[in-house]
């Protein structure tokens, strides 16, 4: 498998593991942000603005539809996802979940079956 290109066609995606500058998913490592898709991984996200998530970072993110988009905004937390951010993915119909993304992960890995859910992860600070 390429990276950045994870593909899985027979169930969800699901989180192996999380610390600080690494995420395992389901079975492969990455070490930088990435955004998990309900039959792939991006681990080619990268923001204009590196802790600051903008509307501009979310176009793929968009073009998928979630219902749900669970945001992990590092270990700390230090990403930050402004107001106007998270209004405009709720204008989009879109429920957003913001946590450090050590709970974004477990929020992930227990999300409903019956929505599509993105998780989009800050790996480190």
């Amino acid at each position: 498998m390429k990276p950045g290109t994870g593909r899985r066609r027979d169930k969800l995606m699901h989180i192996d593991h999380y610390s600080f500058g690494t995420i395992v998913i389901d079975g492969n490592t990455y070490t930088s942000d990435v955004i998990v898709y309900p039959d792939r991984v991006d681990s080619s996200w990268w923001r204009q603005e590196g802790h600051v998530l903008q509307k501009a970072d979310l176009k793929d993110i968009l073009a998928a539809k979630p219902d749900i988009l669970i945001v992990g905004t590092g270990d700390s937390g230090v990403m930050n996802v402004p107001e106007g951010t998270l209004r405009f993915l709720e204008s989009h119909n879109i429920t957003v979940h913001i946590e450090k993304t050590g709970k974004a992960v477990e929020l992930f890995n227990n999300r409903p079956s019956d929505k599509k859910v993105i998780g989009a992860f800050h790996l480190t600070c």
